[in-house]
């Protein structure tokens, strides 16, 4: 049964998840062309409502619309209404005047794209909600390491640093086991949280964790905007224990490992600049990969796609 909405991962089947990637797959074909666009969605309109700054997601979704012939309207939250305390239930019912086909939404707190999606008639897709959900960017990601192992059943990934704050942690570890790809954490204790899957190993220690033998090294981002304490002593003592310093990259390279991360980099912190220049590094694929993957997401939920 088709959609409306996409709103986390947890609730996708993996056929669903397998149709996805597999659709992504022509989409991303379409880079390659003179022209780049289709006509699939000529007629529908996107609305982007981003309460929270974003760069790549953003003019990711945002190219994929166009790409797609999609009519796409960016809602200027910080010139609207909403800065004179008007409610989301207010927002939402002034902007369903404009018949929008589609709604993209990113906000702080967990949940909320889930309550627009039951106001409105839109198909409302999460593009971020608070330290919860990132569905789109766990696509992205699987679709980043199926390029590299079609059959990425048994492989290994290991994501370093913030999993307490991060909602790409939480959709990407749970995309990845349900395509069957193994997931650890690895962390300082404050920012591992001991709650959770028990299939998913958990490691302090970087030495140790790499004895765990991974197949791909997932950064993700130090989130300070979300951490209402220190968690850790200094962004200097982070990098030198959790980090791709300069020696530890010489022994990926020579473990002949991935790296990816979701953007954006802290250098110096999660990473030296000379990852951004390993032939392994996957992180610019990664935003690539995000355009025919929120492609693909439009598409699937557009009525009637799944008859076309």
């Amino acid at each position: 049964m088709p959609r409306k909405d996409l709103l986390d991962i947890a609730s996708l089947e993996r056929g669903e998840i397998e149709h996805l990637l597999d659709q992504a797959i022509p989409f991303k074909e379409l880079f390659t062309r003179s022209v780049k666009k289709v006509p699939a969605l000529k007629g529908k309109s996107v609305l982007m409502l981003f309460y929270e700054a974003s760069t790549r997601t953003h003019s990711s979704f945002e190219v994929a619309a166009k790409r797609l012939s999609a009519d796409v309207t960016n809602f200027d939250v910080a010139h609207s209404s909403i800065t004179k305390g008007e409610s989301v239930r207010e927002t939402i019912e002034t902007l369903q005047a404009m018949r929008s086909d589609f709604i993209i939404v990113r906000h702080s707190r967990a949940g909320l794209p889930g309550t627009i999606a039951r106001l409105t008639r839109a198909s409302v897709i999460n593009a971020g909600d608070g330290a919860h959900a990132h569905p789109t960017q766990a696509l992205l990601d699987a679709f980043t390491i199926k390029e590299k192992f079609p059959a990425p059943t048994g492989k290994r990934v290991l994501l370093v640093g913030d999993i307490l704050h991060s909602r790409v942690a939480r959709s990407t570890s749970t995309i990845l086991q349900k395509i069957g790809v193994e997931v650890a954490f690895l962390g300082p204790g404050s920012l591992v949280p001991k709650i959770g899957p028990e299939n998913i190993r958990r490691f302090t220690d970087y030495q140790e964790a790499m004895a765990w033998a991974p197949d791909f090294v997932y950064l993700l981002r130090v989130q300070m905007e979300r951490q209402d304490v220190q968690y850790f002593p200094s962004l200097r003592e982070y990098h030198r224990l959790y980090g791709i310093t300069e020696a530890r990259l010489a022994d990926i390279r020579q473990r002949g490992l991935y790296i990816m991360h979701p953007g954006p980099v802290n250098r110096g912190v999660e990473l030296c600049d000379a990852v951004m220049d390993y032939e392994r590094s996957l992180i610019n694929d990664q935003v690539e990969n995000g355009i025919a993957v929120r492609m693909a997401v439009l598409y699937w939920l557009k009525p009637g796609a799944k008859e076309e």
